[in-house]
């Protein structure tokens, strides 16, 4: 062999070893699409997730919030649960996918950030917590946003979602925090109450009013993280008096 055909040689089973290389990806990315099916049509149909809905909302005594979603209240939501939650379903499912991957080296616990399709899955059909459980959470949220439209899974979650002080769903929430309906609500109160899903007991406003405001400023930098609100209007939001419906909530409880 000279020495011209021996860096050939070397070329061409360096180029079979990638052509292999990529056909074996491609089939594990095939093998993993078709079990992600299969493991999808084993999972329970969300059929009933609107009636669960209802039946949650029913059960603490609430009111069904009607369409449309409240905007600042929706665009608070998502900011700081899900900035992820308008793109496309693939995107979605790959961060709820990561997501659950981080759970799983936390020991099964919640790392502190689920999908919205996610949470409402887990509202709605949870069955405990650990991988296993968690994965199934992460299915039936794809189920759900693939069933749903984006609005639809808001809406549920926003009603079905507990805001603490007995508040079951955004209608009572704003109404019983600050006297209005959702849509109605201002920038500083849809800040609050997006805040309290996350822990309605720790970011309560008439028992930690210091560490319900500290939680409201991280939900309003997140909306300016992600376009919804200037940095001056932020400011203006968080300076705002919150006319929360318990005096007493705005000084003996505050942290």
């Amino acid at each position: 062999m000279t020495a011209t055909s021996r860096p050939r040689s070397r070329r061409r089973r360096l180029v079979r070893v990638a052509r292999a290389g990529v056909a074996a990806l491609i089939a594990l990315l095939l093998i993993a699409l078709l079990a992600g099916a299969a493991y999808e049509l084993a999972l329970p149909s969300v059929s009933d997730a609107q009636m669960k809905v209802a039946a949650i909302v029913k059960a603490h005594h609430g009111t069904i919030g009607t369409p449309p979603v409240p905007s600042k209240l929706a665009d608070a939501v998502v900011a700081v649960e899900d900035e992820h939650f308008f793109s496309n379903v693939a995107v979605n499912v790959l961060d709820g996918m990561g997501r659950a991957a981080v759970a799983s080296l936390h020991g099964g616990g919640d790392p502190g950030g689920s999908t919205i399709a996610q949470q409402l899955a887990k509202q709605l059909y949870g069955r405990g917590s650990g991988f296993g459980a968690k994965l199934e959470e992460v299915g039936l949220g794809v189920k759900l946003s693939m069933s749903y439209s984006r609005a639809r899974v808001l809406s549920m979650y926003l009603n079905a979602g507990y805001y603490g002080n007995g508040y079951w769903g955004d209608v009572a929430a704003a109404r019983g925090y600050f006297g209005v309906d959702p849509r109605h609500l201002d920038w500083s109160e849809a800040a609050m109450l997006a805040g309290l899903l996350q822990a309605p007991s720790a970011y309560d406003p008439f028992q930690h009013y210091g560490t319900g405001k500290q939680r409201q400023r991280h939900v309003l930098d997140q909306l300016v993280a992600n376009g919804y609100l200037s940095g001056a209007k932020a400011d203006v939001a968080y300076r705002a008096p919150l006319p929360l419906q318990h005096a007493s909530g705005l000084h003996a409880g505050r942290d």
